[in-house]
């Protein structure tokens, strides 16, 4: 079980629905397995069906994220029009983070969006379970 403070959850939705109709995508970082804080990213793909973290945003957050210790906790990025679970791109890109976690965010229902948390080793999905607090 993953635990996440709920105003990280509230600013992955935001930043989703501002994001809309493309995908949003960006990072959390943190140590010992808490979050400490979320970066918002740019997709640089511009894409309804596809994330790719700009190569700038993932340099700055990196270097902070180093200067503090901290690790890449999560990887997250939004499905406007589909299902909160990784597509077979997505599960593609995951071996590029094989470490992080992965949340999605669906605004199929955008009164509605839906947030769940996968590992993604191997090709392999785990659905992983949140508990916010």
């Amino acid at each position: 079980m993953f635990t996440i403070e709920k105003h990280y959850i509230d600013d992955m939705i935001a930043h989703a629905r501002d994001e809309a109709p493309i995908e949003c995508c960006g990072i959390l970082g943190g140590r010992d397995g808490r979050a400490l804080k979320l970066y918002q990213a740019t997709n640089a793909e511009h894409s309804r069906y596809r994330y790719n973290i700009d190569p700038q945003d993932l340099f700055r957050i990196n270097r902070e994220c180093e200067e503090n210790g901290w690790q890449f906790l999560a990887i997250y990025h939004s499905h406007p029009e589909s299902a909160a679970y990784p597509s077979p791109t997505d599960v593609r890109l995951a071996a590029l983070w094989p470490e992080s976690l992965h949340f999605i965010i669906s605004l199929i229902s955008p009164e509605n969006p839906e947030v769940r948390a996968f590992r993604i080793r191997d090709g392999e999905v785990t659905e992983e379970k949140l508990e916010t607090v």
